[in-house]
């Protein structure tokens, strides 16, 4: 009889790896990215970006801490274009100016504590090798997107601190949401690909479809449009729904030219926003239903979040922009770029790569 040698087995891979507990961090971060854009929401509201007219990373973290400090903010702050020409005319004192200092000191604060809470746990994860392979450049790109976020929203400070100014730069204020809003996105997208990971044992990567991408594409204008009403404080060019001043299109200033009313005419502007987001209520019901048949839990999501933005963008209109309805307004519009990032994965599934 002829011995039949039998194949050693392969031995098991060992591998360091944590995909689960990596993508349970980012959801964390995305979470503090929420807060984040509704706090940033209350800033504008409450016209309180201008109130602090420095970038300190390091030691502004620190409120003023005695009444001397406070004054020497205060008068800085009457420096600006917004104090001499709308806030000090109104009669601000030094208490009212500590509310508006306080939103925004919050807002930077809160930037810190979501840059410390990703960098440390990256390092954490990095020095002990527990990051899948593949995944250290796409982390470090989105550290660096917390970074620009940070310097953007600096830009977009600093676009409203001369004497002429009364308010930021609409162009850096939309610069400043939208990546806030993108990163919030690739947070979402790489936690999934990490729990896909963690399910099949190996690399399975989404990919964004031609579908997607032109569905993203008619959403980043809509949230585009949304942060120009915002920095022209267009959202009070009309209280009445669905018509602006008794007609469907408003009358809008074309004096200037085609671009410039594309680009500053509150009217206009307020008028693109409110029905291009029929456009995109369209795309992603197509979309919804695309993703339906696959994982319901993320239409849904797509859905609850349209429909619940949608209603809010009235109320905003109807109320003249009453803040806690207006910051609502735009916390919901980030929960619908998640949902969007997750029915955009889900369709991605079917045409990622193996690795």
């Amino acid at each position: 009889m002829v011995a039949t040698a039998i194949p050693a087995a392969s031995p098991p891979v060992i591998t360091r790896a944590r995909p689960r507990a990596i993508a349970g961090w980012l959801f964390i971060v995305a979470t503090l990215v929420l807060i984040m854009v509704a706090v940033g929401g209350i800033t504008r509201l409450t016209e309180s970006g201008l109130s602090i007219t420095q970038w300190k990373p390091v030691t502004g973290a620190l409120p003023p801490l005695s009444q001397a400090d406070w004054q020497a903010e205060f008068d800085l702050y009457q420096q600006t274009g917004e104090y001499q020409n709308v806030t000090g005319p109104a009669g601000m004192d030094l208490s009212e100016f500590k509310f508006i200092y306080f939103w925004e000191w919050f807002h930077r604060l809160l930037g810190r504590v979501i840059g410390l809470v990703f960098a440390v746990p990256l390092a954490w994860f990095w020095l002990r090798k527990e990051i899948p392979a593949g995944y250290k450049p796409r982390l470090v790109a989105l550290l660096a997107l917390g970074g620009m976020q940070g310097a953007f929203g600096w830009f977009m400070v600093r676009s409203g601190l001369g004497s002429e100014m009364t308010d930021v730069s609409h162009f850096w204020l939309s610069i400043h949401l939208l990546t806030a809003f993108f990163t919030l996105g690739g947070l979402i997208w790489t936690a999934l690909d990490l729990r896909q990971l963690n399910a099949a044992g190996r690399g399975i990567s989404a990919r964004l479809t031609t579908f997607t991408l032109a569905v993203g594409i008619v959403l980043v204008l809509q949230l585009l449009l949304g942060a120009w009403v915002a920095g022209l404080n267009a959202g009070l060019a009309s209280d009445t729904w669905p018509l602006m001043q008794g007609q469907i299109v408003p009358e809008a200033d074309w004096s200037r030219g085609v671009w410039w009313t594309f680009t500053h005419d509150p009217f206009f502007i307020h008028f693109l926003h409110r029905w291009w987001a029929w456009v995109a209520v369209g795309a992603l019901v197509v979309m919804a239903l695309r993703v339906q048949p696959m994982e319901s839990r993320a239409a849904s999501a797509i859905y609850l979040a349209l429909g619940i933005q949608i209603l809010l963008g009235i109320a905003t209109v109807i109320t003249g922009v009453a803040l806690w309805i207006a910051v609502a307004h735009q916390l919901v519009g980030a929960l619908l770029v998640a949902s969007f990032a997750w029915g955009a994965h889900v369709l991605g599934r079917s045409t990622g790569t193996v690795s």
